[in-house]
């Protein structure tokens, strides 16, 4: 795969800020639809607490409504694994179910703990978790579509491929933060650029949050206070597509 790899202090950098600035910034590029790039409200984070989550997605799909015909519990697991080592570091676990709705727990403590293991950032699924509390005691973020108790016949099918979690569909490699918030992906072409951005955009909002906290506020002085911050956010996108080469 030529999948292109940030340097660590992009990484660090992008691991700074929250999923919606994130998601802010990268609407200043114009890239793609603001309704489109991150999952929807079926994935939410297991642990609130935890910081950003950043990395490279690794990709399966999975299920466990029934016994695997190799009769092997979570077989293609060795190989997943494996092939972290091809993907640009670190990896996110993203995971499909295909199970419609899911019927059991697609990750738990040992699931996880490997993962970590081989230096995974992360872990998203479309389906269920389980074993939160020793998951947690891990410190490694994970996000699903809620939590079943039991793991039923757990299985990976497919490694490496296109999967659909949350509504979009996830690429091996694809560039991936998530928080509290949701999930987003980052498109490859911008991402450096989008890493040094947050510290603009988020200076411009903070022109309104300071003015709210002044007190004496006026709708004269908001309306002020935003067209400030708007003209900060319209300079930060002409200047940062100018230098991604996205002007015409």
């Amino acid at each position: 795969m030529n999948i292109p790899q940030l340097s660590d202090s992009d990484l660090k950098l992008l691991g700074r800020y929250d999923t919606p600035t994130i998601c802010n910034v990268i609407e200043v590029f114009q890239v793609r639809s603001q309704t489109s790039g991150y999952m929807d409200g079926r994935i939410r984070a297991c642990f609130s607490e935890m910081p950003p989550m950043v990395g490279y997605a690794s990709t399966a799909t999975f299920r466990s409504a029934a016994a695997p015909r190799g009769g092997k519990e979570y077989g293609g697991l060795e190989g997943q694994v494996e092939g972290f080592a091809k993907l640009p570091q670190p990896v996110v676990v993203v995971i499909q179910d295909i199970d419609s709705p899911p019927v059991a727990a697609t990750f738990g403590e040992v699931m996880t703990t490997i993962y970590k293991g081989f230096g995974a950032s992360g872990l998203i699924t479309s389906g269920a978790a389980r074993d939160l509390d020793q998951v947690r005691a891990l410190g490694f973020p994970c996000f699903s579509d809620g939590v079943i108790c039991s793991h039923g016949y757990p299985h990976l099918l497919d490694l490496e491929v296109p999967v659909n979690v949350g509504g979009i569909t996830i690429h091996p490699g694809d560039l991936i933060h998530g928080d509290t918030n949701g999930v987003t992906t980052i498109p490859h072409q911008i991402a450096s650029e989008v890493a040094h951005a947050c510290a603009d955009f988020a200076a411009a909002e903070q022109v309104i949050l300071d003015y709210m906290k002044a007190g004496g506020t006026t709708p004269a002085g908001l309306r002020e206070a935003r067209n400030e911050c708007g003209a900060m956010i319209k300079a930060l996108g002409e200047r940062v597509r100018a230098k991604a080469g996205l002007t015409p």
